[in-house]
């Protein structure tokens, strides 16, 4: 295959999901927007895709255009899914998230290792509908997507993070002072409203999944500090994300094209279910992410 054909055949194919007040990317070529039909229902909007240099791009506004979805009505099974059908290998999340330590300030950046899930009632499988499966999920990001990613926050000039726990609750309120306290006893580093069930996906997904998460404020644990409010974290996002485009465009040249983590073959003994059982209409929605294994 040759021309450019054979160039976006070659490319690395990387998503991003963006966070509140991350919406699109700039500086991509050949950009296009793609609608993608899901056996999971529909995503949370078009897919824009392009060229940034060799890598093709897929971005998806996690909360759709102009904000309309809250973290609960997220459809991340699809999200996830459109992110698979087009290509996706690696998925750098971006996503805002309020600070459980002292140290990790407004403006700063974590790429965190670990997620705690206070979530309630998500579907958080692709599993389900006459099949039982099983990833291993004890470490819940790539490394070294996350190494990637660390290293290109240093290059932008944020201050960076690296390694934490964030603990993902249903929202879409904020805690009350009570939960907050009790959360920072655990020992989390930052809370957020969305990146589980969406990181456990991705690995049912066998995509390779790190999250950039952008420190708005201190949670209401920190009593010397203003209760967290809506305009507070517009008013730090504005900044976080111009930096967080920033990381992205340092560290895509940096992903290598060849995968040699855990996470590209996450699903090769995850299946229970005896095949002979599969109905065939499930067999048919989880061809994309267990084909190769069935």
């Amino acid at each position: 295959m040759s021309g450019k054909r054979g160039v976006e055949f070659m490319a690395k194919v990387v998503g991003v999901i963006g966070g509140s007040g991350l919406y699109e990317m700039e500086g991509l070529t050949d950009v296009e927007a793609a609608r993608v039909d899901t056996p999971f229902g529909e995503p949370s909007d078009e897919y824009i895709t392009g060229m940034l240099g060799d890598t093709k791009m897929l971005f998806l506004p996690r909360h759709g255009k102009g904000h309309r979805l809250n973290p609960s009505e997220v459809n991340y099974r699809a999200n996830i899914y459109g992110m698979k059908k087009l290509g996706a290998e690696w998925i750098i999340s971006v996503s805002a998230v309020g600070s459980m330590k002292e140290h990790i300030k407004p403006g700063h950046i974590v790429i965190v290792d670990q997620f705690f899930d206070r979530t309630r009632g998500r579907a958080s499988s692709f599993f389900g509908n006459g099949i039982v499966g099983h990833v291993e999920f004890a470490d819940p990001v790539c490394p070294d997507l996350s190494g990637v990613l660390y290293n290109a926050a240093g290059k932008a000039g944020a201050i960076a993070h690296r390694g934490g726990t964030y603990i993902c609750i249903e929202g879409p309120q904020f805690s009350t002072r009570a939960e907050s306290t009790i959360y920072r006893s655990w020992g989390v580093d930052v809370i957020g409203m969305t990146n589980i069930p969406e990181a456990k996906l991705a690995r049912e997904a066998e995509i390779c999944y790190s999250t950039v998460a952008l420190s708005t404020d201190y949670d209401c644990w920190h009593t010397t500090e203003e209760s967290v409010t809506v305009e507070m974290i517009i008013e730090t996002l504005r900044n976080n994300v111009k930096t967080a485009k920033e990381i992205i465009r340092r560290a895509v040249p940096n992903i290598v094209a060849k995968r040699e983590c855990k996470c590209a073959s996450a699903m090769k003994y995850a299946t229970i279910t005896d095949r002979s059982s599969i109905p065939a209409k499930t067999r048919e929605d989880m061809a994309l992410l267990l084909g190769k294994y069935l």
